[in-house]
């Protein structure tokens, strides 16, 4: 029977893989559990730092006198 969800192999120094080990025990969780939340938490800091970049570079661009008010826009 096929697996549910995608699968993906990695190959992990010796050190790496005792830390994630370690972190999985004391979660008490698998190793690839612990690895899947580890890349999930390593992907939304990527997009916070991108949506930091992109937020900072549409403030550099504001001009108060071309913008619209929120009441304005709703109209």
């Amino acid at each position: 029977m096929p697996a549910k969800n995608p699968r993906v192999n990695i190959v992990l120094d010796r050190l790496l893989y005792a830390a994630l080990g370690r972190l999985a025990e004391r979660d008490g969780i698998s190793m690839s559990l612990e690895a899947r939340d580890l890349i999930k938490e390593a992907l939304e800091a990527k997009e916070d730092v991108y949506w930091d970049l992109v937020a900072a570079d549409r403030a550099g661009t504001y001009n108060a006198k071309k913008s619209v008010s929120h009441k304005d826009v709703w109209r």
